[in-house]
């Protein structure tokens, strides 16, 4: 037997999702921008990350999937059917801190690293309302993304409105 044949990974079963049911201490909250996001995500990647769940089907991770799992369009991809694996915790205190680690261990964005990643989707051809839309984001969190990297307002979103420019005088 390989090392990898034992991995929670290794055995992704495909559940109706009303099997599952949420535990009653995570203390993960997401905002509905990003539950949006993660709706568009699964829509357009379909589904890349399996829900957790222990032997009795209680989620230790993945419960904002699973919730948008139940939303009409993500349902009907798969008939209410999402992709788990099992882990065994060995009691309840060892689940609890498997949902802290697998929600701490998401990371977070860099700003420059951000930047760099808006900046290549502006020179791969996408305007400002394609990015905001397909990430969630706010025209002006764009807009400061890409002035980081040199990149103004006009040239990403063609409804820019500019006012005159303030020169300091010669003399104060």
């Amino acid at each position: 037997m390989s090392k990898y044949e034992n991995q929670p990974l290794n055995e992704i079963v495909w559940r109706n999702r009303e099997e599952l049911s949420s535990n009653n201490y995570n203390p993960n909250k997401v905002a509905p921008k990003e539950l949006k996001l993660l709706k568009i995500s699964i829509q357009e990647d379909g589904w890349t990350q399996p829900i957790v769940i222990n032997p009795d089907m209680t989620i230790v991770d993945g419960f904002h999937r699973w919730t948008v799992s139940g939303h009409k369009e993500i349902f009907n991809l798969t008939d209410g059917h999402v992709p788990t694996v099992m882990i065994n915790p060995k009691d309840e205190e060892s689940q609890k801190m498997a949902t802290i680690r697998h929600n701490r261990a998401r990371g977070t964005h860099g700003i420059l690293e951000m930047s760099n990643l808006v900046t290549d989707m502006v020179e791969a051809g996408l305007d400002g309302s394609e990015i905001m839309k397909r990430l969630q984001m706010e025209k002006e969190e764009v807009t400061r993304l890409l002035f980081r990297a040199g990149i103004p307002k006009s040239d990403v979103f063609k409804d820019a409105d500019f006012g005159k420019a303030w020169k300091p005088s010669e003399t104060l």
